[in-house]
Formats: structure tokens, C-alpha cells, sequence
């Protein structure tokens, strides 16, 4: 089974920049999106073969993510189940029958960790609903998470500790998320693996100099990531500022 997750930053752009022949190319069993900016009825996307699953910011133009798989969900669900966290459409949970599968865009502390407070809200919701989840059947969590865990998973760590995704406070919240019983894919197969990035900023030529960020991730219940077969990370394809992410997994081993 192949699942992609990608930051398209703006879906109406992304596919003015190739999205459908990308989507096409990866022919993944489950394509999760975050930061659609969009409602529902602002594109029409042909996807022979796919659901599609939108969930969407009560601001227009912001947040926002979908999911589109070839097999449908015996559920879906939108949101964490928290009010004051759930007007961003930053969420959606589908349950399979031997796992549930969940697209994340976890909230930016932004500048100066002016939201860090709500930042954090939103991980403790976060990691009490996964580990309900986790209790039932497994879980693959996937999306722009808004973290760089460990040094090794941004180019600069010294000029960047304490700036958002990269606060000791967010990172300490990633540390126990993965306490809970869960598993970074990608470190679990690449545990020293350098130079590999999921997002650049559009400044200072960041993308060519590859000075960039591990945020994007694909987690698993700590009792699946035996099932792991490859975690690769599309840094050639462009269309964003952050680039796919995968997962291959076969969950009837």
C-alpha cells in the first residue's frame, strides 16, 4: 500500500504547477493534502478512482485539507473534537478496516511562538485523540506536523533554536507524542540519514542550497512499523514549498 502527503500550500496554485501529473505519476492508494486554502465548491478536480474528502478553514483561503483514496473508508471523521481547535478544517480521520489513516496540518506557532500557546493546545488534543484512536486499531498519522524533531531534521539547527518548529517547547511535544506509542516512519528506516528535507522557504534561495526542514512525516502505531517497507521523501518535485512525502507499508504481513 502507497500513501503520499503533501503540503500543496494553496491547491488552486499547485495545480496551475503540475498537481494532476504528479498525483497521477504517484499513484498512491491514499493522497492526503494539507493547506488547501480553499472551500470545496472553489475547484473541480477529475480523479477517476478516488474519493475525495475535504475539509475546510471557516476562513477562506487559509488552512484546510482532503484526503482522496481508491478504497472507501467504513468512516470519516472531521475534526479533533475540540470546538476552539476545530474552525481551521486542519484534520480528517479515516477508519479502514485494519487501521484508521490521519491527514494532519498541526497549527504554526508563527514569530516570535505568538500562537505557541494554542500551538500547544492543539498537540495535547492531538495526542489524546490519537492514543483513543490507537486503542481500537492501529493508526497512520501523516501531514505537515510543524516540527522539526531533532537537529538532524533541518540544516541550521543553531540559528533556528527557539523559532517556530524548532522551539524546545514544540519539540518536547513531538518527543511525547512519540511516547505515546508511535513511530517517525522516516527515522525508523534513515536513523542517521542527513540532508533530506521536506520544506524550504521561498527565501534566500533556500530550496537550491537545500537549506531545509524535515517537517512532513508519516507516524505509525509502534505495533505496525515492522510493516514499514519504504519511506521516501519526493524532493524532486516541485509545486510547493514543501514536497511529497510517502509511506509504502503492507499491512497483511
Amino acid at each position: 500500500m502507497r500513501l503520499i502527503s503533501w503540503n500543496v500550500n494553496g491547491l488552486r496554485a499547485c495545480v496551475q504547477k503540475g498537481f494532476l501529473d504528479i498525483f497521477n505519476e504517484l499513484d498512491a492508494d491514499c493522497f492526503c493534502l494539507q493547506e488547501t486554502k480553499l472551500q470545496p465548491d472553489q475547484i473541480q478536480l477529475e480523479l477517476p478512482g478516488y474519493r475525495q474528502y475535504w475539509y475546510s478553514a471557516i476562513k477562506k483561503g487559509y488552512s484546510g485539507t482532503a484526503l482522496f483514496t481508491k478504497s472507501e473508508p467504513l468512516h470519516v471523521h472531521y475534526g479533533i473534537g475540540v470546538d476552539e481547535l476545530d474552525t481551521e478544517g486542519r484534520l480528517i480521520t479515516a477508519e479502514y478496516e485494519e487501521f484508521y489513516l490521519v491527514t494532519c496540518y498541526t497549527p504554526n506557532a508563527q514569530q516570535g511562538l505568538a500562537r505557541i500557546d494554542h500551538r500547544l493546545r492543539w498537540d495535547e488534543a492531538f495526542r489524546h485523540y490519537l492514543s483513543e484512536l490507537d486503542k481500537h486499531k492501529p493508526v497512520i498519522v501523516c501531514g505537515d506536523l510543524n516540527v522539526a524533531h531533532n537537529e538532524i531534521d533541518l540544516k541550521n539547527p543553531s540559528s533556528n533554536r527557539g523559532n517556530a518548529g524548532f522551539s524546545d517547547e514544540e519539540r518536547d511535544s513531538f518527543t511525547k507524542l512519540l511516547a505515546c506509542g508511535f513511530t517517525d516512519t522516516f527515522r525508523y528506516l534513515h536513523p542517521s540519514d542527513t540532508g533530506i528535507y521536506s520544506w524550504w522557504s521561498y527565501r534566500f534561495n533556500a530550496r537550491k542550497n537545500n537549506a531545509g526542514w524535515r517537517i512532513d512525516y508519516f507516524l505509525v502505531s509502534d505495533r505496525i512499523r515492522d510493516k514499514i517497507t519504504a519511506t521516501p521523501i519526493y524532493n524532486e518535485i516541485f509545486g510547493s514549498d514543501h514536497c511529497p512525502v510517502g509511506l509504502e507499508i503492507n499491512m497483511e504481513v
